[in-house]
């Protein structure tokens, strides 16, 4: 049995849904499909989710949704018309739409948590529409039917254990399984959404509790590339990887897939394949357990922004015992969570998503740690970006720091931090946002382009 997910471009029309379609008669080990909402048709639409948003916030703001509903229901239309599908399943999407807008609004994110998961919810219900119209029997099935619990407010959102044994039943199911991505409820019945991206979570949730022997995970692009294409010009593409360096490199930015939905298949040891919806002979990409890392120490470079420092100096710092637990009290007392603390013995940087920061908290931090912790020196400084190398040879290289480091000395640019975890998969660097796109240019030139890289 093979579970398969498709993003939003590969059901953003009539059209890409047919070719969905035909992957899964094409193979009959298909019997799980995960969907996401419609995605963009071209550069300059909207997904569907972003039009949930935009009407969720429209009824939260006292205003007349209409206009937004029926651009919404006019998307799912056009679709199930251009599927030459019936009236029904457009009764159903819009008797939905119109129930989930019904729902108490007392609570601003259950109602938008729940406006926002009806873009897979329908999204699901169309394409086992479809499918069952041209003869390959399937069902549509409910997160909450089937059992995917996830943990309850206010926890951060995450799939529980005993989700497993409830939803090993659908290896089962004679149909196929269409599944929507993206959500589950908690024990209490509540409809929580994962972040943006978060169907890749649902898809490999699924490969885990029935034992798929492959994930296959369907984007718009042949595999995973080297590098982003959209900087560098041609890049390697890469046949394997591991599932640590899959991690890292989709924290650090890589948009194919989302970076916590490597984990459950990791867990039970299930092969993921990322392949392409447009050209599905394509081979893709292979995240595996363990790989030959002998051809290339580096797999791949990823840069992301938005990342800020907070910077802490404090004479004999190592000698104060409490004094890290400390200074990570204060973050968590406002919400925050860090990235990275590279440190010395006298100072030391904890890095953070910018967008956890505001000018309030900020100001607040930094009088709690000057005055509390009696800080010599204290200042956060935003506009960073992070530039990662990853690969699972990478600790077994001599030299490969030095080669990074020159590299980016060749841009002019200015290295901010340094950070490299225990088990060497990766090398982070932080730099100014200003310098990213021509590091990431001179970093992959140095380690896939030069002399054959050795």
């Amino acid at each position: 049995m093979k579970v398969c997910k498709f993003g939003g471009t590969s059901v953003a029309s009539a059209q890409q849904i047919k070719k969905v379609a035909g992957i899964v008669r094409s193979d009959p080990s298909r019997k799980i499909v995960v969907v996401s909402a419609p995605g963009k048709r071209f550069d300059e639409d909207l997904k569907v989710t972003d039009l949930l948003i935009i009407l969720s916030e429209t009824v939260l703001s006292n205003k007349d949704p209409q206009e937004q509903l029926t651009q919404v229901i006019t998307r799912y239309k056009e679709i199930a018309e251009g599927l030459g599908l019936g009236t029904e399943i457009m009764d159903v999407i819009q008797k939905d739409l119109q129930n989930r807008l019904a729902v108490d609004k007392g609570n601003v994110e259950r109602f938008t948590d729940i406006l926002k998961a009806s873009g897979e919810d329908n999204s699901a219900k169309l394409v086992a529409a479809y499918l069952t119209s041209i003869g390959l029997p399937a069902k549509y099935i409910n997160p909450k039917e089937a059992g995917l619990l996830v943990t309850s407010y206010p926890n951060r959102v995450q799939v529980l254990p005993e989700s497993n044994s409830h939803l090993s039943s659908l290896r089962e199911k004679a149909s196929i399984t269409v599944f929507p991505g993206y959500f589950g409820y908690t024990k209490e019945g509540v409809l929580r959404t994962f972040e943006r991206g978060g169907s890749d979570i649902t898809g490999s949730i699924l490969a885990a509790s029935v034992n798929a022997e492959l994930y296959e995970n369907f984007t718009d692009v042949d595999c995973v590339f080297a590098a982003n294409p959209k900087i560098v010009d041609n890049p390697v593409e890469i046949d394997i990887m591991t599932y640590r360096e899959m991690r890292e490199l989709s924290y650090a930015g890589f948009a194919v897939l989302h970076d916590e939905a490597l984990m459950p298949a990791f867990k039970e040891s299930i092969p993921v394949c990322i392949k392409n919806t447009n050209n599905p002979i394509a081979t893709g990409t292979m995240i595996v357990a363990k790989r030959d890392v002998a051809l290339r120490p580096v797999t791949g470079i990823s840069a992301d922004s938005g990342f800020s420092t907070l910077y802490v100096s404090k004479y004999l710092m190592n000698r104060e015992i409490g004094f890290g637990r400390k200074l990570l009290q204060i973050l968590e007392d406002e919400g925050i969570s860090y990235e990275h603390i590279p440190s010395g013995i006298d100072d030391l940087s904890v890095i953070l998503r910018s967008h956890q920061l505001t000018t309030d908290k900020e100001t607040r931090i930094i009088h709690r740690i000057t005055t509390e912790l009696e800080a010599d020196d204290v200042h956060i400084r935003n506009d960073l970006s992070m530039i990662v190398l990853v690969g699972e040879g990478m600790n077994n290289t001599t030299g490969l720091a030095a080669r990074a480091t020159a590299a980016i000395s060749r841009t002019g640019a200015n290295i901010e931090m340094i950070n490299q975890g225990s088990s060497e998969v990766s090398l982070v660097f932080g730099v100014l946002k200003q310098d990213e796109t021509k590091i990431l240019k001179e970093l992959y030139c140095e380690f896939f382009t030069s002399a054959l890289v050795l």
